[in-house]
């Protein structure tokens, strides 16, 4: 069995049931504020409010195949079971009122979802990288050997990331969750404002201080772009993984289940593919953004340019996320750790990743900077050029660099534990604790 990884809620957000449903959420809310104030009459509001509305699809499917207007074809579908009644909803409201207060439900909803993966997603780094914390590995900058890290220290890197990411995210879902209820270009014509403040209250939204016939765009640009921001990460922790997944490195190992295939040609392959697809995704999550971006420019009070772009990046974006989240969370369950090729990575390059310290000994010792890097970096040259000697032995053989430093002195820097003395510390910085 293919391992599923996004939860079906998360589809089921954008299916045309949950769609129209969350039109007579709307169109419900605004009748009943509507009774509350007076601006139609309350026992209409009261029916309204307790009767039983059976969503069918198919059948406003129908119904717009002759209107060809989905909001009116709605409504005459509501018509159809509720009666005489019916001429109280949606009254002096506008389309916009119903669509974008639903999209708004609709957004919340899936962003809850994510919400909750990111939560799974930071419990997860966190307790490995507790599990990690003082295993060394080799840092690297442009890709190439740099100086001694742990991995714990990257993976609590990687959760103060996604930490921001959740504290943002919480952001851009209150700004998304706002409703409105304010008629033809906003103007609150036919309908007091105070419909719309109780209405969203009913729903458990924040109203739209000010619309024109939609609620800005804006909003809904924040929105996805904290998504690309979420995506991106996603990438970036993938990439960090599929190259510790390198035959040459091999760090750590994505999980292999026993009767796992890795390639058709070659039995020997074990391929990082989870990270791969995770990094394709995200791709398409950030793209999805810029076409948000695209939404905010509308014509004067309204246009509809935005629908059809939204129909198809609030479904995908959202659904992806919570794919790529679920998916890292469950890469990261079941990563294995190599501890034994990250000691053999840290000693590669025989020392070179100490060449700092030495730097730095030599400038306290009296010597220029500049004299003192070019001094050291003659040495580590030798030893990226002769792979039978080590930095240790090269500095030794130095008579100036032993009488500037002393031998003790050479030889403790070379301790793991001179590199590493503070990762409690930037522990208690990213956890608290």
């Amino acid at each position: 069995m293919i391992e599923r990884y996004t939860r079906p809620e998360a589809g089921k957000i954008w299916t045309d049931q949950s769609k129209y449903e969350n039109w007579w959420k709307v169109e419900r809310a605004a009748a009943m504020a509507m009774g509350e104030l007076g601006v139609i009459p309350k026992e209409a509001a009261e029916e309204i409010a307790a009767a039983t509305v059976e969503i069918r699809p198919e059948r406003i499917e129908e119904i717009e195949a002759v209107t060809r207007h989905d909001v009116i074809a709605f409504l005459t579908h509501v018509e159809e079971q509720l009666g005489a009644v019916s001429r109280w909803v949606h009254f002096g409201m506008t389309s916009s009122d119903v669509l974008d207060t639903a999209f708004a439900l609709q957004l919340m909803d899936a962003g809850a979802l994510i919400a909750e993966d990111l939560d799974a997603l930071l419990d997860t780094l966190k307790r490995r990288a507790m599990e990690y914390k003082h295993q060394p590995m080799m840092g690297r900058s442009h890709g190439i050997h740099a100086e001694p890290v742990t991995f714990g220290l990257v993976l609590a890197g990687f959760y103060a990331e996604f930490d921001r990411h959740r504290a943002r995210f919480e952001r851009a879902r209150e700004e998304v969750g706002t409703g409105m209820i304010s008629g033809a270009v906003g103007t609150f014509a036919h309908i007091p404002p105070g419909v719309e403040e109780r209405a969203c209250e009913i729903l458990g939204l924040n109203p739209e201080p000010i619309s024109t016939q939609v609620i800005p765009r804006d909003r809904h640009a924040a929105f996805f772009s904290c998504l690309a921001g979420i995506a991106s990460s996603i990438e970036r922790l993938a990439v960090q993984l599929r190259h510790q997944q390198r035959t040459e490195v091999r760090e750590v190992e994505e999980a292999f289940r026993k009767g796992q295939k890795g390639s058709s040609a070659m039995p020997h392959k074990k391929n990082p593919i989870s990270a791969e697809n995770l990094t394709g995704l995200a791709r398409v999550i950030r793209s999805n953004a810029f076409s948000a971006f695209e939404n905010v420019a509308l014509w004067h009070e309204r246009d509809i340019s935005h629908s059809s772009v939204e129909r198809v990046i609030a479904p995908d974006s959202t659904i992806l996320a919570d794919y790529a989240l679920c998916r890292l969370t469950r890469l990261m369950e079941n990563l294995a750790v190599i501890p034994d090729s990250m000691q053999r990575n840290l000693e590669l390059t025989r020392g070179l990743a100490f060449s700092q310290p030495f730097l730095l000994m030599l400038a306290q010792k009296g010597l220029k900077r500049q004299t003192a890097y070019e001094m050291v970096q003659r040495h580590a040259m030798k030893v990226w050029d002769d792979d039978s000697l080590t930095l240790k032995e090269s500095l030794l053989s130095d008579p100036e660099v032993v009488e500037k430093i002393g031998r003790e002195a050479i030889e403790d820097v070379f301790d793991l534990k001179r590199n590493l003395t503070h990762v409690d510390a930037i522990f208690a910085r990213v956890f608290g604790e």
